[in-house]
């Protein structure tokens, strides 16, 4: 009975070797593909600072030109000063409500044109 416990012994250790290297293998791909997703983030995330720099830099000139001339007005610098406000909700309505023109093109204009059986009595008995 204890040569069968050892037995079992041997090839559990062999197994669990195993299942662990595996998993190193398994989780070094997950690094590397979790450094390339990191790196790519840093990268976009530089290219956007500096875009921003460059647009607050023609802004701020901008302003100072504006002052100098004396056009300068509290509206025009927050106009310049804020960003712009664009929303998902606006495009949804919007949708929604090209699918409701549609449907109710669907539902209504094949009615619309077409003869009601009382106008066509109507129209016989007038005849």
């Amino acid at each position: 009975m204890s040569k069968d416990l050892k037995k079992k012994e041997e090839e559990l250790e062999q197994t669990l070797a195993r299942q662990l290297e595996l998993f190193k293998a398994e989780s070094s791909d997950w690094l590397k593909v979790g450094g390339v997703v990191l790196v790519g983030g840093l990268i976009a995330l530089a290219i956007f600072k500096t875009r921003s720099k460059r647009k607050d830099r023609k802004t701020e000139e901008a302003l100072e030109v504006l002052e100098r001339e004396g056009l300068l007005t509290k509206e025009i610098e927050k106009r310049l000063t804020e960003g712009s406000k664009s929303t998902f909700w606006p495009s949804i309505g919007q949708r929604l409500f090209i699918l409701g023109l549609a449907f109710a093109k669907d539902k209504f204009l094949p009615n619309l044109f077409a003869a009601q059986p009382e106008d066509a009595k109507a129209e016989e008995e007038s005849q």
